[in-house]
């Protein structure tokens, strides 16, 4: 999910009470609840899509669970300490307890990989013991009426905080409606997934969620059995079948993606295993087709950011294409 998302819920848990058990308690949750993304700085030194790769891995991963919060609570606490010392540390902030620091930037940090698992961009839970990426796909990466709801419930509990009213409950009322808000998404997603029109017959479906209208998800079936196949040297062009699925309307074919990998032959295309770029992608990617872009040159794309109008962040230019005949006996005669 994106940072507004996250500094807002641990803002809330902050609200709902927690925010009382020390000193700086709302820094360690608000900047706990990001401190993942600290890998954001791979951009300083990776090139192209090659940060694909490398988001959302070892800082989303268990050791980082454990390992970031204790850096965020000693920064926190040799801060108080540091502040002290001058002389200018505000009379009204609590003690710092350096064990509630940990355990509330303990408690943030772990609700970072939990939205973000619920998008469709994907998200490593186990690195580094397991490289395997995991996806939810119940909300959209950016969602506005979680914005709407997160942001009102603060604005009115540091509200009524202010005026000396019961400003504890608003907060947890609002988590509650977040976690049934979310609970409902996912019940939407499943649903979709399992009416999948059965005229398609795909193997594997993605529902990915859309902007705004939440009670929508985007279709993608696909093929994994000959369409799809994929290695370290062969990409076959892929057949994708997309569709629009809603609660209102149930489902509505939108078309397939374009076939047209090595000249819509419908064979193989040899992959250069020493680009990083590509060697990333494919890495990262989980509905990869390739495109043959406007100039000539075949661009690698995912189905889950497809936007036909331009070369954007969710591609990557594949040099010196050549086409394969695929043997017969091996993938079938289509």
């Amino acid at each position: 999910m994106d940072n507004l998302t996250h500094g807002l819920v641990g803002a809330l848990i902050g609200q709902a009470g927690l925010k009382k058990k020390t000193g700086l308690a709302m820094p360690a949750l608000i900047v706990g609840a990001n401190l993942p993304d600290v890998d954001a700085a791979c951009f300083l030194w990776l090139d192209g899509v090659e940060h694909l790769g490398f988001r959302r891995g070892i800082t989303h991963g268990p050791i980082a669970w454990v390992v970031l919060p204790l850096i965020l609570a000693g920064l926190l606490s040799g801060f108080d300490r540091w502040q002290a010392r001058r002389g200018k540390r505000p009379a009204e902030r609590l003690p710092v307890n350096f064990k509630w620091l940990y355990l509330l930037s303990f408690i943030a940090c772990l609700t970072h990989p939990a939205l973000d698992w619920l998008n469709v961009y994907g998200i490593r839970l186990l690195e580094p013991f397991s490289s395997e990426w995991f996806y939810g796909d119940v909300l959209f990466i950016i969602d506005v009426w979680l914005w709407a709801l997160l942001g009102l419930a603060t604005w009115f509990s540091l509200r009524r905080e202010k005026r000396g009213g019961e400003w504890k409950r608003p907060a947890r009322v609002a988590l509650s409606v977040a976690l049934a808000y979310i609970g409902v998404n996912a019940g939407m997603t499943w649903r979709a997934e399992t009416t999948f029109p059965t005229k398609f017959n795909p193997d594997r479906t993605i529902a990915s969620p859309i902007p705004i209208a939440f009670w929508t998800r985007e279709m993608i079936g696909f093929d994994v059995r000959q369409n799809s196949y994929l290695d370290d040297e062969l990409l076959l062009a892929r057949t994708y079948t997309i569709s629009r699925w809603s609660l209102l309307s149930g489902h509505q074919l939108i078309g397939e993606l374009p076939k047209v990998a090595c000249d819509e032959l419908g064979g193989a295309i040899d992959i250069d295993s020493d680009n990083s770029q590509v060697r990333e992608f494919r890495f990262w990617s989980r509905a990869p087709f390739a495109e043959r872009a406007p100039d000539g040159s075949v661009l690698l794309r995912d189905a889950r950011f497809y936007d036909p109008r331009a070369r954007d962040r969710f591609s990557v230019a594949l040099p010196d294409v050549e086409c394969e005949e695929l043997p017969v006996e091996q993938y079938g005669s289509d």
